[in-house]
């Protein structure tokens, strides 16, 4: 009888233990019998299986699910641990939560993840759910972070990628010239070419500097150093389209992204505090866009000692820097007698900044200073004000020198 209702299920629909993947149903010989025929076909099976009692329960059971699809109504219990691999479609993602008992069936979690947009941000590494879920549940568990099971590598804020290189490599056992190599085009590692456009006329190296996303990256066994970046750079391109970082640089900061990028790897590398990237990134913009200042320099010396690093050097404090360290006309960093930005970012910054670098608010700030250990910042509008914050700075004990006399 089951054979005639066109309910065969091939061997690969099996779970563990010959269980069927409930829901899953396949056609036959190619063919999908018609409308007309199944309706007819389950008419028939409620009148046999009524003839037949009570016994027939589970016959009928499968017979229903060739029509309805087999979900959880409640929130679940216990604990599950399931993993989202590399490359996992959704379809071995249900098979996963069905296999461990998570949801009912692989085609109510598909369905599910078709009816939720952000389903497409489902991220590698292992989850922590419960068993016996309804599929929608599962679906917001698994764009959860606070669900994931992380035991993987870190990438603070603000770290410069061949500071990156050295984190990944002790971790993956992957040596650093590996990193290095795959870093030399960003674009085959997913930055699209668009990002490195820019509207002020400079020129500069296609850098991944800047692409390389902050945060906790469980790295999938045998990953190589392109995969790996290649997930930092997607992480980053997700990230910046949920805070619409392209369409607010282009629209209401009329910059081209990558110098809003820029900026936000400057707010990130010279404020302690993240409720100044705003701020120093409004300054940023006032100094090389609005006027504020004859030069159109930004003047800070966090660029010349992410030069400085490039070279292999130790970074300075500003106080100890040479004149001929800070205007050095051959370092490509110099912000002290060249206009305008950096030619490239000079950090990996992390949300915040880059939420900073498209939404400054409003002011006529030209200085900002860190004017105590703390790392509170100082905004100045005019010389005096400089002076200002510049005794506060003396005053603290954070400069030091001529510059204190």
């Amino acid at each position: 009888m089951i054979d005639d209702l066109d309910l065969v299920f091939d061997e690969s629909e099996k779970g563990e233990k010959g269980r069927h993947r409930r829901g899953a149903v396949r056609k036959r010989n190619g063919k999908s019998g018609g409308r007309g025929k199944t309706i007819f076909a389950l008419l028939m099976a409620l009148v046999l299986l009524g003839g037949i009692g009570g016994g027939a329960y589970v016959g009928f059971d499968r017979i229903r699910n060739h029509f309805v699809t087999p979900d959880y109504d409640g929130p679940g219990s216990g604990e599950a641990l399931v993993e989202v691999k590399a490359g996992d479609t959704l379809t071995d993602i249900g098979n996963s939560l069905y296999d461990a008992g998570v949801v009912k069936s692989t085609k109510a979690f598909i369905e599910a993840a078709d009816a939720n947009s952000r389903s497409k941000n489902i991220q590698v590494g292992r989850y922590k759910v419960r068993k016996q879920m309804k599929a929608a549940d599962v679906v917001t568990l698994l764009l959860d972070p606070k669900s994931r099971v992380v035991n993987g590598v870190t990438i603070p804020e603000g770290t410069i990628s061949l500071a990156i290189y050295d984190i990944l490599s002790k971790q993956t056992k992957i040596p650093v010239a590996e990193f290095k190599a795959a870093a030399k085009d960003p674009v085959k590692l997913g930055v699209p070419a668009y990002w490195f456009n820019r509207g002020d006329g400079k020129k500069g190296p296609k850098s991944i500097e800047g692409f390389l996303f902050p945060a906790t990256y469980e790295i999938p066994p045998k990953a190589t150093a392109t995969q790996i970046l290649s997930m930092m750079v997607d992480q980053f391109l997700t990230v910046t389209q949920e805070v619409n970082f392209v369409q607010k640089a282009q629209q209401e900061r009329k910059i081209s992204p990558y110098e809003a990028l820029i900026t936000a790897s400057i707010a990130q590398a010279e404020s302690v505090n993240h409720v100044d990237f705003p701020k120093v990134s409004r300054v940023i913009y006032n100094r090389v866009y609005a006027g504020k200042i004859g030069c159109k320099c930004l003047g800070i010396d966090s660029a010349i000692n992410y030069w400085l690093r490039l070279q292999g050097k130790d970074p300075k404090d500003s106080n100890v820097l040479k004149n001929s360290e800070i205007h050095d006309l051959k370092n490509p960093y110099n912000t002290h007698d060249v206009a305008g930005l950096p030619v490239t970012p000079i950090s990996n910054p992390g949300e915040d900044a880059l939420k900073g670098a498209v939404n400054p608010p409003a002011g006529d700030w030209i200085y900002f200073m860190t004017i105590d250990q703390k790392g509170t910042m100082g905004y100045g509008s005019n010389d005096a004000e400089f002076r200002q914050l510049q005794k506060k700075m003396c005053d603290n004990g954070v400069l030091s020198g001529s510059n204190c006399t």
